[in-house]
């Protein structure tokens, strides 16, 4: 089986060193770059199965590489940066990032968090005989990772995707934005997990032309939280 190749960008060379050597010690290839221009380039010439993420870089910032990886990748990204507050993690959470670790850090709680999206990328890949779903001019293509909107195709993050996948797949049901965070995070709720998932269903909910059109697709249920009307 051919080995997992991981993408270190971070230009503090002492930190892309140590995550190095402890995804060496996994089992799993790696490519060190120390800018965003260069990480960029790596994606678009090799196969990497996973994006680990300094935000602070020269040429090209993480945001902006995780901006141009989500145009055409979906692989999994864990942003690694010094900038530790609140606003900066909803802020790479909302960007497309799948994980936010701040520094400093335990490089074996990283390797668990590389290894937990690895493990959800390979079963999202795998659910290839999940049903179409369809509803007022929307059309869901959970294999395909693709959304039709009236004939057009919308282009969403992975967690928006997911999001809305979790929520017509359960028509009617109303999920909490802590059942929503558990469920697509794959992780435990924390503090400003109500306003990642907030953050996220308005950029979906402007995504399906909701301020545009007359349906509605999600539906939020004050006090209780978000459902999909199918």
């Amino acid at each position: 089986m051919k080995r997992i190749t991981i993408l270190i960008a971070d230009d503090e060379v002492e930190i892309a060193d140590l995550v190095a050597m402890h995804l060496e010690k996994e089992g799993y290839n790696y490519i060190k770059v120390s800018d965003g221009k260069e990480a960029i380039r790596v994606i678009s010439d090799q196969k990497i199965d996973l994006a680990i993420l300094d935000i602070m870089m020269p040429e090209l910032n993480g945001y902006e590489v995780t901006r141009q990886i989500r145009e055409k990748y979906q692989m999994p990204i864990i942003f690694l940066s010094a900038k530790s507050s609140d606003l900066d993690k909803i802020s790479g959470l909302v960007m497309g990032a799948d994980d936010y670790m701040t520094k400093p850090f335990n490089p074996m709680e990283l390797v668990a968090r590389v290894n937990a999206q690895l493990r959800r990328a390979m079963q999202l890949n795998q659910a290839s005989n999940e049903s179409i779903l369809e509803v007022g001019g929307l059309t869901i293509y959970p294999d395909q990772r693709k959304v039709i909107l009236y004939d057009e195709a919308i282009e969403l993050t992975p967690k928006e995707f997911d999001i809305l996948v979790l929520l017509a797949g359960h028509s009617q049901k109303v999920f909490s934005a802590e059942s929503i965070f558990q469920n697509v995070w794959g992780e435990a709720y924390y503090e400003m997990g109500n306003n990642t998932v907030m953050v996220h269903i308005r950029t979906l909910r402007k995504k399906l032309g909701e301020d545009k059109n007359k349906n509605k697709f999600i539906t939020t249920v004050w006090g209780v939280g978000y459902k999909f009307n199918g």
